[in-house]
């Protein structure tokens, strides 16, 4: 091995990088698990530093240093993930998962290796939306992990019990239960198009405030989740019944006014809005849509997690008929696992 020198007499690691190129898997990784981009980068940054901490011969000796650091940073998410419990006991209202803005390659990058029964996946799309992460969260840490590291990075479940710290076959275990609460809240998805055509319909009806307008898009069983963590208001508890939802909006609408203008967006893959208040992003709307009916609308107004939208703000695109956009850049898709 050779190595360059640098100002100061300091050498470079010509390693260095392979080693940084590997920060996208596991924003990736991270992100899915913790369902938080914030989180996700401070995971990304202790498993940098732990690799640095090592000597350069500790370092030589690891046969895949891609591996090594998808292994500590799951391990790391896998000790967050439980602490991550106990702090939402005290959180303020519903929690959300936080929404990025225009994920384009989520969507229009590859997958990784086929081969694949899709029966036993989910795709690269589903594995990023609000409703799959909501479903996330629902799962044990153990789960959790165990399910995104075989069925969405798809690590052999041999590899998958190092880190979790269980055996092969319990690890299947966790992974089959957490498919099954995968698939009992799955909604088929109808295209991308259809589904912008309901929230264009929706942000219609709610600036018009047409009650009437509202109900005919809304579910009659739809569920209205908000968050703003006790620094924006927000309704503490989700609000139940399409009708239900359809007044409240409603009436939101007439309280904001004209401060408020809605734009029509990308939020984690699929179409969604995001709420401008005196010129500033105020909250993003994610929803879960079957057929022509919404099911699901999350409205995250913590400001904290609105952060990666006010950095974009400039871009945030506007959806028009045969339009598009530009956003900020989130993370990327999902290469396949090290072998």
């Amino acid at each position: 091995m050779t190595t360059t020198a640098e100002p100061g007499g300091r050498q470079s690691d010509p390693g260095l990088g392979a080693i940084m190129s590997e920060r996208r898997r596991l924003i990736n990784l991270a992100y899915r698990l913790l369902g938080s981009l914030a989180d996700a980068e401070d995971v990304v940054q202790e498993t940098y530093a732990r690799w640095y901490a090592m000597s350069a011969r500790e370092q030589q000796a690891i046969e895949k240093p891609g591996a090594w650091l998808m292994t500590v940073a799951s391990r790391i998410c896998l000790n967050l993930l439980g602490s991550a419990r106990a702090r939402r006991e005290t959180y303020v209202g519903d929690w959300i998962p936080e929404p990025v803005p225009e994920p384009t390659e989520w969507t229009t990058g590859r997958s990784g290796a086929g081969g694949t029964d899709p029966a036993d996946r989910v795709t690269l799309d589903e594995s990023v939306t609000m409703a799959f992460l909501v479903v996330l969260e629902a799962m044990t840490p153990a789960e959790r992990v165990a399910f995104v590291l075989h069925d969405v990075f798809r690590y052999p479940f041999g590899e998958v019990a190092e880190i979790v710290g269980r055996t092969p076959a319990a690890c299947r275990q966790l992974a089959s239960s957490a498919r099954r609460r995968v698939r009992t809240a799955r909604t088929p998805a109808g295209p991308s198009a259809g589904q912008a055509r309901i929230v264009r319909r929706f942000r219609s009806a709610w600036e018009a405030k047409d009650i009437e307008a509202l109900i005919g898009l809304l579910d009659p069983d739809a569920t209205a989740t908000a968050d703003g963590g006790g620094l924006a208001v927000t309704h503490l508890h989700a609000i139940v019944g399409g009708v239900r939802i359809a007044h409240a909006y409603a009436e939101i609408a007439r309280v904001s006014g004209d401060r408020t203008t809605f734009l029509e967006c990308t939020v984690n893959g699929v179409p969604g809005l995001v709420a401008r208040q005196d010129g500033d992003i105020a909250t993003v709307f994610a929803f879960d849509i079957a057929g022509d009916r919404i099911r699901h609308i999350w409205a995250v107004r913590n400001p904290e997690k609105l952060r990666p939208w006010r950095n974009a703000r400039g871009a945030i695109p506007v959806r028009t008929p045969g339009g598009s956009g530009t956003g900020a850049s989130p993370p990327g898709p999902v290469p396949p696992a090290p072998r």
